[in-house]
């Protein structure tokens, strides 16, 4: 009998440099991804969007993955279910990228624009979560048809079901 498949939704977002808004809205994706039966991915760490998405996904008893730099599991968030330790540094980010069936970006650093752009790169599916114009801009003109720009949590939500719909 063949094994339904499970989505992965990938919440990517700023470590230490998170805003107190970045972990607030992670949190909420978080408990919303695992409400609705799908894995949470991100890249493990116990800080910032990270730990937050994790945190929320676990409060409604959900499955996270943690996609780990380190050669070990130092620094990986409590809230991590399924570490993947690479010893990869950043370069774990196509890892991030390649898993997931969407990619939401909660908050923006270098490490996720790299990811963002990864995505498109391999068009997958990607929402801006409360992105300024400029982000939105200069994403949009890398990959226009697998963006899309969201103002909360639950409106990440619908349009994933709407895509993850699509796919199958």
């Amino acid at each position: 009998m063949p094994h339904a498949q499970k989505t992965i939704i990938g919440v990517m977002g700023p470590g230490e440099g998170a805003s107190e808004s970045d972990k607030k809205t992670a949190f909420a994706l978080g408990k919303l991804i695992a409400q609705q039966g799908w894995l949470l991915l991100t890249g493990g760490r116990s800080c910032g969007v990270m730990q937050a998405a994790s945190r929320g996904a676990k409060s409604a008893g959900g499955l996270t993955i943690g996609i780990l730099p380190g050669s070990t599991r130092d620094g990986m968030s409590e809230a991590v279910d399924i570490p993947i330790v690479t010893g990869m540094g950043n370069a774990r980010n196509a890892i991030n990228v390649l898993t997931c069936d969407a990619i939401i970006a909660c908050g923006m650093g270098a490490g996720t624009a790299s990811e963002i752009a990864l995505a498109l790169k391999s068009d997958k599916f990607v929402l801006l979560i409360d992105e300024d114009e400029t982000a939105h801009r200069f994403f949009r003109n890398l990959g226009d048809e697998k963006l899309a720009r969201v103002d909360s949590p639950q409106q990440a939500i619908e349009r994933i079901r709407q895509e993850v719909r699509g796919q199958k």
